[in-house]
């Protein structure tokens, strides 16, 4: 079994801020591939990077904005592949003139980002904070977001990468990495080249303290409800008028009052009115719908359905119209059906004495649209927190653990070659 020694975390580290500083944050509103330049440019450095450290096939496809790369076998059993996969993107906050700060040994308490601004972070309000008591905790000046989202995963992989490569006489099997684009905007990996990275499965290191297995995600579901109401002089209006702003309030008032965000947690879902834009002659609502569960999802998607058939019966030609897009599956679906992949992170975790996290994901990943290509992909850790702001943090412990758990990940898979334990486990 590896130690946490055996790897480079100098280098590790090293990594993580010279990409860190490199402003890859994706744009929404932008139709190019990738959205932004700058995941272009860092793109390009991490190819080269991958051929510095010894994987000489690793290439950037222009086609779809990845760099893929693999570590050949070493190993005479007839192994399946296994692929390690992290996003260059970041998300949509501050991302110019990044400047990460190193803060060796920290003690636990406040940590200063910004004299001058007074902002401060503070284990007060991110508890979490002690968890990291005597590491090098990286940081930003308090004005941009870091980027461990997830560039610290990129610099794991590489870690791991770099103990394979130095511990020839450690035995494994292909290992197989990629590096995306646009994924906080839920782009990048619908453009994943699923055939030619042909792993049996994968696992995304993006987010999360160490420990956390994220095996489920939502179902998601955008809506959009379009209200076309009929505007008169409000004196004139017995009979003619058709308000849109009170057919909106009627589908606001129709939808469940107790799922929503704010009182839903675990594996609750909600539905979200995101916005809404409203006059006499029209309306305009969108909607997200997230839910664990896909009977219960499926039932949401209906009950918009339901509420807007009521209204349009109403009159003599529909009034409202709803659009729905599907954004991602919850890959607990598939993953159940494969046990042995959760099960083999679960084993390296109480090899190394890590407490196991089995969380729901509270969102979706680039594992949901790469899942939905036939590689099923849970997610793991990065070692970061307080991610898309300027509180982000993660050490280089943290960054290094999450190295040793991709390298563990690996020999477990030798290990397990043969007696594959396919017995079920419990996602939360």
């Amino acid at each position: 079994m590896s130690k946490l020694t055996d790897f480079d975390s100098g280098l590790i580290e090293s990594l993580f801020i010279k990409y860190a500083k490199v402003n890859t944050r994706s744009d929404a509103n932008s139709h190019t591939v990738p959205t932004t330049v700058g995941q272009v440019k860092l793109a390009k450095i991490v190819e080269k990077d991958l051929h510095d450290l010894g994987i000489k096939n690793a290439k950037y496809e222009p086609d779809n904005s990845y760099v893929i790369g693999s570590l050949p076998s070493n190993s005479e059993k007839d192994l399946s592949a296994i692929g390690f996969i992290a996003h260059l993107d970041t998300a949509d906050y501050n991302a110019e003139n990044i400047q990460p700060q190193i803060h060796p040994n920290y003690d636990g308490g406040e940590i200063v980002l910004n004299a001058e601004k007074q902002i401060v972070l503070s284990p007060k309000e991110f508890p979490l904070l002690k968890n990291y008591i005597g590491q090098r905790v990286i940081t930003t000046d308090g004005t941009t977001l870091l980027g461990a989202d997830d560039k610290a995963g990129v610099a794991a992989i590489f870690g791991a990468l770099k103990y394979f490569l130095r511990h020839p006489e450690v035995e494994h099997g292909e290992v197989k990495v990629a590096f995306g684009p646009d994924e906080d905007i839920g782009r990048g990996a619908k453009r994943f080249p699923a055939k030619e990275f042909g792993t049996e499965f994968a696992y995304t290191l993006d987010n999360g303290q160490p420990g956390q297995i994220a095996a489920e995600t939502f179902n998601a579901s955008e809506a959009k409800i379009d209200i076309r109401g009929t505007a008169v002089h409000p004196g004139d209006a017995y009979g003619l008028m058709v308000n849109a702003v009170t057919l909106a309030n009627e589908i606001v008032s129709a939808l469940p009052k107790d799922e929503v965000p704010e009182k839903s947690r675990g594996h609750q879902g909600f539905i979200l009115v995101t916005d809404m834009n409203a006059t006499v002659g029209e309306a305009h609502l969108n909607l997200i719908v997230r839910e664990f569960d896909t009977q219960k999802y499926r039932r949401h998607l209906a009950l918009l359905h339901q509420i807007v058939d009521r209204i349009n019966e109403r009159y003599d030609s529909p009034r409202v119209s709803l659009k729905i897009n599907e954004q991602y599956q919850n890959i607990g679906d598939t993953v159940k059906k494969h046990p042995y992949i959760v099960n083999l992170a679960l084993n390296v975790y109480h090899r190394l004495e890590i407490k196991p996290n089995m969380t729901p994901f509270r969102g979706g990943t680039d594992g949901n649209a790469i899942t939905a290509k036939g590689i099923p992909t849970p997610n793991l850790f990065n070692g970061g927190d307080n991610f898309h702001g300027p509180y982000e943090y993660v050490s280089t412990e943290a960054m290094t653990k999450t190295a040793q758990v991709v390298s563990e990940i690996v020999q477990e898979h030798v290990r397990e070659y043969g007696q594959r334990d396919e017995l079920p486990v419990k996602l939360s």
